[in-house]
């Protein structure tokens, strides 16, 4: 039996599917100390057990996007705020070539933020 996170990925359609799948397996490579789990229905991952970012589909561009749970304290081109409190997104438009090394960059300047504390 699947579980909830896997058929998360696998219900969606392409190009998203690969884009959301490719995203997976990236962010979890950045650090071993990157876990995946499934929280609010979307797939989260926790760096040493602390939510650090997550992913999702944006309802209005309809694009996937990396959501970094401490975007406000990052500066970083390219995150949007919107209405989001706490958070900024990353939108990925799966169309394109993924951008790995500016994926890369955000995810070590959040780590960095991360193994401050």
């Amino acid at each position: 039996m699947l579980r909830p996170i896997d058929n998360w990925f696998l219900q969606k359609a392409e190009p998203d599917k690969s884009c959301l799948q490719f995203l997976r397996a990236f962010i979890l490579q950045q650090d071993r100390n990157i876990t995946e789990t499934w929280k609010y229905g979307m797939p989260f991952y926790c760096y040493k057990g602390k939510m650090f970012c997550y992913l999702w589909v944006h309802k209005k561009y309809l694009q996937p996007y990396l959501g970094i749970v401490e975007g406000k304290r990052i500066d970083y081109p390219g995150l949007l705020q919107e209405k989001r409190a706490r958070m900024k997104i990353l939108l990925i438009d799966p169309a394109h070539d993924i951008p790995a090394k500016k994926i890369a960059s955000l995810l070590k300047q959040v780590l960095a933020l991360y193994k401050q504390t």
